[in-house]
């Protein structure tokens, strides 16, 4: 390692120092770049996995050891650094099994009390750092340095990395930023000329952006560059909160609330990480959710809280509310102790017998420790291999959730039953399946389990590997089953969730085993809409090159295509398009795919779209154009592109209302003067008689009626009331308005 400072030298002595041949030798690439790369590897003593960062620079090695408060940080939501290697830039750190929530995004759709959940537990680690004295700041948040564990709770990675150096100009500040990926999380004060380092409420900042990627799952500045992006943050442009999903519960709307406040532009105005934390805890409150990782539906999760809750503190080797001189019912008190020793000595036949809380056995205890002899011993003495739990886990199942491989066998052999279920019907294959755990499948399967026994919701093995991307354990399953179509309760077959998930190999497997296509469940939905609507273009492909029909709707007549515009799935709908669909297909409310792409406000789309021949004026429900759209959610980009492919700016809808009447409503400037320039007609009246000076004028908008009167708008014209522009602004007691109109 190359000399530093005394200061540095003399912290690192209060580290823990790890040698390479004290890991596994097998390690696993699981990011890299060119700023490091990180690996995941097993401790020989504890182990125990975890995740070894080698840094291709010196200084982000120091900031990130001298951030760490020399090992002493330690917060539930920070990830905690175990060691360093001597003579390198490497740092051994806790290993975080789900990956970064810039992965998950791509992958699953949260529900909306997941997302609160981890926004919450952002502000709460975010809050941590800011309490610190001195203060920590972050300088680096963003999805990529947020982790999960098993459970989707969050950590925050990566403090401390990057630092403000006094030497350095804000200029390349922010270019060191940009080389990281990070400009759509850096505040506009940042590319000002005032010296001043960053503050606390950087972080707050780049939080906000984080929200807004969780609550949409959309990337913010989509197609823009550095200098577009730079251009809109430091106008006061920010991402569309008209992106949020149209499915939201009303406390979105508060959630959306402090998220405008953190990305307010003047920094002073937004709320510190203290005020925050105490906001999203309310919400995230309101829409509890359990400990579950995402599951196969939004409205509800299919998968197992992983541990049954009486056996948690036996587990943690938690032992504070056993007595101090244990009864004969409270022998588990030397498993929850790790005292195998005295527990082989007092051990008696009656003990096996015994019910514990929630209707555990001494059998599922001892299976908690791991221990194989104590297991033995119990089954020796006489324990039901086959009991179960209040909530219908048997010893062989909890074996199988903690994968305790030994165990499983070791039950196995002295008779356990691998197809008994639990209250929701879950068998022991079931949670091996959804773990991925291909060595216990493979036991399970030897052991007579039943490859396709089916759960309370007609889940099988096979769903639940498909949807959590177990590819090995998808070929275990299917070397025993007959049926790869079998369908759940909502018709869903194991092909329907791997292609909703992304999972391209597992569906290339399904597909060769004779999985069809297009079978479609209950909605009519078939694997091609799922992925066009998660924006898997690999397995869209795949699906549609396997015959996949790219013309079937579901039971609300929506295509493919339908939802790869909504999504702005570009290449998706390119793909559609060249295998045949018809861009103009329409659902039952009469929207084609340039609707929602207008919608939504995706450029590319639209053009693709257009390029296919679709129509630009194509009337929807209540006769709405894409343009009335775009022009209605105030998606300015949009109405740029579809008044620049020739749209027609003076279609009315079935209210008479045209898109400028439209924009004027919103009060959104840019469009109206988009709109003039295209030759939108200021003084066509609605089925009121409004213009749209009217409209103008009731929401306000000094800028758009100054803009209507450069460009011929007649004041003078009257609507169904016999109002005026002058009477409304008058009404209103706008006195500037009123000034313009009479001058």
């Amino acid at each position: 390692m190359a000399q530093t400072t005394s200061s540095f030298s003399g912290s690192l002595e209060r580290f823990t120092y790890f040698k390479k041949d004290d890991f596994e030798v097998d390690w696993e690439t699981v990011s890299e770049g060119k700023f490091g790369f990180v690996y995941k590897v097993k401790f020989k003593l504890w182990r125990e996995k975890c995740a070894v960062k080698a840094f291709t620079r010196f200084s982000d090695y120091r900031n990130m050891v001298q951030a760490s408060k020399i090992g002493r940080i330690k917060f539930k939501y920070l990830t905690s650094i175990y060691g360093l290697f001597k003579d390198s830039y490497v740092v051994v750190m806790e290993y975080m099994s789900r990956g970064s929530l810039d992965n998950l995004l791509k992958t699953h759709v949260l529900m909306w009390p997941k997302k609160f959940q981890m926004i919450h537990e952002v502000t709460m680690g975010m809050n941590f750092l800011h309490s610190m004295k001195p203060r920590l700041l972050h300088l680096n948040l963003k999805l990529s340095n947020i982790l999960l564990d098993d459970h989707l709770h969050v950590k925050i990675s990566d403090f401390g990395v990057i630092q403000w150096d006094d030497s350095s100009s804000k200029t390349a500040f922010a270019e060191h930023l940009a080389a990281r990926g990070n400009i759509s999380y850096v505040p506009p004060e940042t590319f000002s000329q005032n010296p001043e380092p960053p503050t606390s409420k950087y972080d707050v900042y780049s939080f906000a952006i984080v929200m807004w990627e969780i609550l949409t799952q959309k990337r913010p500045y989509c197609g823009m560059n550095m200098t577009e992006i730079l251009i809109r943050v430091t106008s006061g442009k920010r991402p569309s909160v008209e992106k949020v999903q149209d499915d939201q519960p009303h406390q979105c709307e508060e959630m959306s609330s402090i998220m405008q406040q953190c990305w307010r532009q003047d920094p002073s105005e937004r709320p510190a990480f203290y005020e925050i934390v105490r906001l999203t805890e309310a919400l995230s409150d309101v829409l509890k959710l359990p400990d579950n990782i995402p599951g196969r539906k939004i409205e509800k999760l299919p998968h197992k809280i992983e541990t049954p809750r009486s056996l948690e503190a036996l587990l943690r080797g938690d032992s504070k509310d056993l007595p101090e001189e244990p009864s004969d019912k409270d022998i588990v008190s030397f498993l929850k102790c790790k005292d195998f020793g005295t527990f082989k000595n007092v051990l008696k036949k009656e003990h096996v017998s015994m019910c514990f809380k929630d209707n555990n056995s001494l059998l599922h205890y001892a299976v908690a420790t791991g221990n194989t002899e104590c297991v033995r011993l119990v089954l020796n003495h006489g324990a039901l291999v086959n009991c179960q739990s209040a909530n219908g886990y048997t010893p062989l199942v909890f074996a199988v959730l903690k994968k305790f491989h030994e165990i499983c066998g070791l039950l196995v052999e002295c008779g356990a039953d691998v197809n008994i279920a639990e209250q929701d019907l879950w068998t022991a294959l079931h949670f091996a399946s959804q773990c991925g755990d291909d060595r216990a499948v493979r036991l399970l399967l030897d052991a007579k389990a039943i490859a396709d026994v089916e759960d309370k919701d007609g889940w099988t093995p096979l769903h639940l590997a498909s949807q959590n991307g177990h590819e090995n354990v998808v070929r275990h399953l299917l070397s025993r089953l007959s049926n790869v179509d079998q369908q759940e309760q909502s018709g869903r077959t194991a092909l329907h969730t791997a292609c909703e998930y992304g999972h391209l190999r597992i569906a290339k497997l399904l597909l060769t085993k004779g999985a069809n296509p297009n079978r479609t469940d209950n909605t009519q939905t078939t694997a091609l809409h799922l992925a066009a609507e998660q924006g898997h273009f690999r397995v869209a492909r795949l699906l549609v090159t396997s015959g996949a029909d790219v013309k079937c709707k579901n039971n609300r007549s929506y295509s493919a295509l339908h939802f790869a515009a909504l999504r702005g799935c570009t290449g998706i709908c390119r793909l559609l398009l060249n295998h045949g669909e018809n861009p103009d297909v329409i659902t039952w409310q009469n929207w084609m795919p340039i609707h929602l792409a207008a919608l939504k406000g995706h450029q590319e789309t639209l053009l693709v779209l257009e390029e296919n021949g679709s129509s630009l004026n194509g009337r929807g429900e209540g006769g709405w154009t894409p343009l009335h759209l775009a022009c209605h959610h105030q998606n300015d980009e949009a109405v740029s592109v579809l008044l620049n492919v020739g749209t027609n700016p003076n279609v009315a809808e079935d209210g008479g209302w045209t898109p400028l009447h439209m924009a004027c409503h919103k009060g959104s400037f840019t469009n109206v003067v988009l709109l003039i320039a295209r030759h939108a007609n200021v003084n066509m009246q609605n089925k009121n008689k409004d213009t749209p000076l009217h409209l103008a004028v009731q929401s306000s908008s000094v800028p758009i009626v100054k803009a209507l009167l450069m460009n011929s708008a007649d004041k003078n014209i009257v609507n169904c009331k016999g109002h005026t522009a002058f009477d409304l602004a008058q009404q209103a007691k706008n006195d500037e308005i009123m000034h313009l109109l009479t001058h």
